[in-house]
């Protein structure tokens, strides 16, 4: 990904209906399916000792992209794995 223009930050809504700014950091298909990784932005003043790797998969509906979380642990220790391996890799570079 390039960092010509800066980071892509979006915002979206946790099941208590608070707002999260999330970086965005990498996508990757698995299965037939999109997935995109964020990491917490950093909000001046504010320690989160929970801000690791967020992995959202993208759905398609009613013509639009949607962010949604993963069905199970499963599907989720599958992608995490891919997305740390290509960091990882980016990193050697």
């Amino acid at each position: 990904m390039s960092e010509e223009f800066g980071p892509t930050f979006i915002t979206v809504t946790d099941e208590d209906g608070q707002e999260i700014v999330l970086e965005f950091i990498d996508a990757l298909e698995y299965n037939g399916q999109m997935y995109q990784a964020f990491f917490p932005a950093e909000t001046e003043g504010e320690e989160d000792p929970d801000s690791g790797l967020v992995i959202l998969k993208v759905l398609h509906e009613d013509g639009e992209d949607v962010l949604s979380t993963l069905d199970s642990d499963e599907e989720l220790e599958a992608v995490y794995n891919l997305f740390v391996e290509a960091l990882f890799e980016d990193e050697e570079d």
